[in-house]
Parts: structure tokens; C-alpha cells; sequence
């Protein structure tokens, strides 16, 4: 079979194929042979910028521009001869290097230098380099963004639905009220609060050669500060330089970076079920578009699909994500290649978790509050006036307040407002804290809640 959406062994890149594609120019195997060929290029550049490397002159504007354009028109008829070549030489980097002294071998200027491509360096300097701008430009073009989406639609919705009184859960049971807007905003605020750890993880990197001491490098020039050089060339690519390696770039920064994606899933993932179980209890009443089947035997159904499969997806890449996390930090000795096929699931990881928060989105953009079932239950759960009830008779010293509300209230479900009434005129406390209490009702006893929500 030819591979397509319909043969792809992965769902990813068959059923949601079209739903992950953004990632692929950061992920797939030909994005990371032209991050490997953009780093090689970068390389030769800054080696031909520095007068202590004498045997390679600096290049001509001519010359600079047609590596840059080199670098920014990799295509992926290139990345299918990089991959020939890969199949002689069993080996992925080297065959970037064969790969572009082939192509530059009309330029005069670059064949006079062409041993400087690759020039001491271990494949583990370009290819830790390459991981960092993947996982860098995934992050600020496509994950963040995404990301973004979530946390201004539940903002906006905790705005407009943040007088909307909800019964509150505790262990399942009726507790004190609060708005619909105000639970909504909670996942907002913890959600942007990740999305900042996301944000500020640095991806590191390095280029110091077999071992991490530049041996090589000071072989060939002993007198050159290498490692001042390989800081600044690190830096120049945006990325954070790491001085103390072994043959790879430990990959700590990864570890923290996958743990932040987890927690920022782990938070969807108790959203996604507390929407699903409100939709259960029709707090949440979901859009209705004309042509879809909720069930292919019941035709009422309109299933809460989207945050079914956004918690399905976000399992998987949390899954993946700690795999990653767990393992890349740990190699043998001074390296070891477990880690090399371990890091081509980067994508596999991101791209589970932009399932989940795309299909979160549109969850979340089908929701319409029911204020007509939320008001039900709030009539029907008067007991939950027993807290502010107790609590005022503690600050006028009524004694045991707390034990008289629990002989009347626990375990006695639909206690009526006549009864609380009959209660509150009996107690000990001051005629104008009386008439406050029964002016209270479950809608109206929400605290902060709605001024919570519309403050986000």
C-alpha cells in the first residue's frame, strides 16, 4: 500500500493528520535534517567570520547568500538525497556533510574549505542544536499559540457566565455555591500560569566536540579561546549554552519542558472531565450542528465527544512526555544511543498534546450554560445554607452552632426553605442578622464568585 492518511500506521499521521500537520515542518524527519543542515551551514559561517581560523578567509557576500538560501530552500526533494546518501553511509550527519559539499562543489570559495564543514564537531553538535530550535520554534509558532486559544475562550466565558450562581460538588455531594463563570475561570488562571513555566523553560545547547572538552578543537588550534567561540555561536542561534557536557547536551532542559507540557495537560485533563460531568448533569447544554449523529441506534444523543477525545489524547501524550522526561536525562557513561531514537518521538509527544487541546477548544465553543437546570438544583439543595447559618451564630456565641445546623441538616436531603426559616427566627443572634439570613438563598450565596470571574 502507498503510504497515506488512509495506510499510515499512526493515527497521527493518518486520521488527525490534518489536525497535527503544523508541526511536521518542526518534527518530521525532513524538518530535522534541515535544522541539521541549517546548523552545519551556521557552523562554516562563523568559522569563516573569525580571523584566528586563518586557513578558511572570509567568505564573499555571494557566497553567504547562497548558503542562507541554501539553508531557507531545503526542500524536501533535497532532504530525499540527503537520505541517499544516508543509505551508503549508515549515518544521518555524516550525510548532511556529504550532502553540501556536493551541492556547493561549483563554489570555489567553499571547496577551498571544504574540510571545515563539520570541522570538529560530533554528530551530537549538530543534532543537540537542531532538538533546541525544533522544540523552541514548535513552542513559540504552534503549542503556545494553541494554547493561548484555551486560556482566552475560558477568560471569555468566565466574563460573560460569572453571575451565573452553580451548585458546587464536594466529594460529589452539594457544597456551597459558586457562579459557573468563577469555576471557569480557575482553569483559566491555572492554565496561564503553566503556559509561563512552558514559556520560560530555555532549550540549551552545545558544541564542544566528542567528550565535551573541545579536544579536537584545541589539536587543531591551541591558542583559540573554543570555548568563548562555541558560546557565542550557541547563543547566536538563540539557544541557552550549556558548558558542561558529556558528548551530548544532557538534555535536563528537555526533561523540564516536558514536565511543564504535562502539567499544563494534566490541568485539561481535569477540565475536560469537569465539563463532561457537567454536561451529565445538564448545567451545560452542547451547540447542535445539523448534519452530525450523536449515536448510530439513539438519534437524541449529542455526545460530549470533543472532551472525550481530549482527554483520550492527553493521556497519550503524557504518556509519552514522561517517557521522554524520565529518560533523556540518564545516559551511560559518556553516551549512549538510547536516547536518539527516543527523541523522534518529540513530535509524537507535542502532537497528542495539540490533539487534546484542539478538541478541548472546540468543546469549550459548544458549551451553552443551562441557567434553568442550574436554578433546580439550587432549589433543591437548601442544606447548603447551613454553613453561613452556623458561622453567624459563631460570631454572636450561640453555643454549638455547628452540631444544632448538622442535627438539622446532615444526611437529610431536601430540607426545605420553610424549615431553615423556622430555624433561623429561633436563634439567639440580632433581628437584622436574622432578616440578612433569610434573605439568602443557594443562588445568592456565592461569596466572591462572580467578582472573581469577571476580574481574570
Amino acid at each position: 500500500m502507498n503510504l497515506s492518511p488512509l495506510t499510515a500506521l499512526t493515527p497521527l499521521d493518518g486520521r488527525y493528520h490534518s489536525k497535527v500537520a503544523c508541526l511536521a515542518p518542526y518534527f518530521s524527519e525532513y524538518a530535522l535534517i534541515r535544522h541539521r543542515l541549517l546548523v552545519e551551514i551556521e557552523w562554516l559561517k562563523a568559522l569563516s567570520r573569525e580571523p584566528a581560523i586563518a586557513e578558511v578567509p572570509a567568505f564573499s557576500e555571494a557566497t553567504v547568500a547562497q548558503l542562507d538560501e541554501l539553508a531557507r530552500g531545503f526542500s524536501e526533494a533535497d532532504a530525499e538525497v540527503v537520505k541517499t546518501i544516508e543509505s551508503r553511509t549508515n549515518h544521518d550527519v555524516k550525510a548532511i556533510e556529504y550532502f553540501l559539499k556536493e551541492r556547493l562543489s561549483g563554489n570555489g570559495e567553499v571547496m577551498r574549505v571544504a574540510e571545515f564543514i563539520h570541522f570538529a564537531c560530533t554528530s551530537e553538535d549538530i543534532n543537540n542544536l537542531a532538538h533546541g530550535l525544533m522544540l523552541k520554534s514548535a513552542r513559540e509558532q504552534v503549542m503556545l499559540p494553541a494554547l493561548q486559544r484555551i486560556v482566552e475562550r475560558l477568560a471569555a466565558m468566565a466574563g460573560d457566565l460569572a453571575q451565573v450562581p452553580m451548585l458546587a460538588r464536594t466529594h460529589g455531594q452539594p457544597a456551597s455555591p459558586t457562579t459557573v463563570g468563577k469555576e471557569l475561570a480557575n482553569f483559566a488562571y491555572r492554565l496561564k500560569r503553566q503556559a509561563q513555566r512552558v514559556a520560560a523553560v530555555a532549550p540549551a545547547g552545545k558544541i564542544n566536540g566528542a567528550v565535551g572538552n573541545y579536544n579536537a578543537h584545541i589539536a587543531a588550534y591551541p591558542q583559540f579561546d573554543w570555548e568563548a567561540f562555541a558560546q557565542q555561536f550557541v547563543t547566536g542561534l538563540r539557544l541557552e549554552f550549556n558548558p558542561y557536557t558529556t558528548q551530548i547536551e544532557p538534555h535536563d532542559y528537555m526533561a523540564e519542558l516536558f514536565d511543564a507540557y504535562a502539567r499544563v495537560n494534566t490541568i485539561l485533563l481535569d477540565l475536560d472531565r469537569d465539563a463532561w460531568g457537567y454536561i451529565s448533569l445538564g448545567y451545560f447544554r452542547q451547540k447542535v450542528k445539523k448534519d452530525e449523529v450523536g449515536s448510530s441506534t439513539m438519534p437524541h444523543k449529542v455526545n460530549p465527544i470533543d472532551f472525550e477525545n481530549s482527554e483520550g489524547n492527553l493521556g497519550l501524550a503524557n504518556a509519552v512526555l514522561s517517557h521522554l522526561s524520565a529518560k533523556l536525562p540518564i545516559s551511560r557513561w559518556q553516551r549512549d544511543l538510547t536516547d536518539s531514537t527516543v527523541l523522534r518521538n518529540m513530535g509524537v509527544a507535542l502532537g497528542y498534546t495539540l490533539l487534546g487541546y484542539e478538541s478541548c477548544l472546540r468543546g469549550l465553543a459548544k458549551l451553552e450554560a443551562n441557567p434553568q437546570r442550574l436554578q433546580e438544583d439550587l432549589e433543591q439543595s437548601w442544606e447548603v445554607l447551613a454553613e453561613p447559618i452556623q458561622t453567624v451564630m459563631r460570631r454572636y456565641g450561640v453555643p454549638n452552632p455547628y452540631e444544632q445546623l448538622k442535627e438539622l441538616t446532615r444526611g437529610k436531603g431536601g430540607i426545605t426553605r420553610e424549615a431553615l426559616h423556622a430555624f433561623i427566627r429561633a436563634v439567639a443572634i440580632p433581628e437584622q442578622e436574622k432578616e440578612r439570613l433569610l434573605q439568602l438563598t443557594p443562588g445568592s450565596y456565592v461569596g466572591k464568585a462572580a467578582e472573581l470571574a469577571k476580574r481574570l
